[in-house]
């Protein structure tokens, strides 16, 4: 699945930190997300998409 979370993370501003803490995860797995190497939850893809305010099919993709 590919996934533009780096994209819309860094157009709000937010490190990979930042956001790890606001979806209550490492930021190695907000890495792995970003490197395609590590397939989100559903839920987490959710978190995800609500933080940084777009939507989940937007964010994501096959």
């Amino acid at each position: 699945m590919n996934n533009r979370v780096k994209e819309y993370r860094t157009e709000i501003g937010l490190t990979q930190e930042q956001l790890a803490g606001k979806v209550g995860v490492s930021r190695q797995t907000i890495i792995s997300i970003e490197k395609n190497k590590f397939d989100p939850s559903l839920s987490l893809a959710f978190e995800l998409a609500s933080v940084l305010k777009i939507s989940i099919e937007k964010l994501f993709s096959r």
